[in-house]
């Protein structure tokens, strides 16, 4: 399997930021890690293995970055306007940086794919709901699609617009929607063990997706399926197959 690593220091994060890519053509996935996760993440806990007949047969190449969430979301000693001003610096580095850097890879004006599991399956999700000029696929598995979980019911200093289950039920602008409508949305979750959270908030979000005509398999798998890597292995495959990548 080809792979590449890259690194620099972002100015708009004021840190270095790390970057893999696996594969050389296709369909560019743009991976987040979970919680406390970094760009290696993926590949350590079976992900890449899980996908590699699909990126040496170059239906898809993977780019895995780090994330921010102990400076944001998950920092607890933050105010919530911190949280938010963190995040959107992760935000102006993902959509003014990274994507760039896909587009020299794989050609100007590409759209990508956002996936990732738990905590990187809600930034999967917002990511494609607020930036469907970048993204016009996501794959969210085991997520959570508020902020509930970093801020509780105050959602203060702009956190309410990176928190979809708050901002989509008011969105109107049909720049949005008809992308959203042409694009092609996965949001699973297993039914198991601390799959609880994840259940309310996917049939949340369906719900939500429906009351605008917004195509997108939903889809809860068994009570035996659990919040953990074993489970997600075996989905993305499966998703990435059904969907004819």
């Amino acid at each position: 399997m080809k792979t590449d690593y890259d690194a620099w220091h972002s100015p708009v994060t004021g840190q270095r930021m790390a970057i893999k890519v696996y594969g050389w053509a296709g369909k560019p996935l743009l991976v987040f890690p979970t919680s406390g996760g970094s760009f290696h993440e993926y590949e350590d806990f079976g992900m890449i293995g899980a996908i590699e007949p699909f990126i040496d047969e170059g239906r898809i190449c993977v780019f895995s970055v780090d994330s921010l969430d102990g400076q944001s979301w998950l920092n607890g000693d933050a105010r919530p306007e911190e949280k938010v001003g963190r995040h959107e610096a992760y935000e102006r580095y993902i959509v003014g940086e990274v994507m760039p850097f896909i587009e020299e890879r794989l050609g100007e004006g590409v759209k990508a794919l956002a996936t990732g599991c738990s905590l990187g399956a809600y930034h999967a999700a917002n990511f494609f709901f607020r930036h469907p000029d970048l993204f016009d696929a996501v794959i969210s598995l085991s997520g959570l699609y508020s902020l509930r979980f970093s801020l509780g019911n105050s959602l203060e200093g702009g956190a309410y617009f990176h928190s979809p289950l708050d901002y989509l039920p008011g969105l109107e602008d049909s720049w949005f929607l008809d992308r959203y409508r042409r694009s092609r949305l996965v949001f699973c979750t297993g039914q198991g063990a601390w799959e609880e959270d994840s259940i309310r908030e996917t049939l949340a979000l369906k719900g939500i997706l429906e009351s605008k005509s917004i195509p997108a398999w939903v889809d809860l798998w068994g009570h035996d399926v659990y919040h953990d890597w074993p489970w997600w292995q075996r989905q993305m495959p499966y998703f990435l197959g059904k969907l004819g990548y």
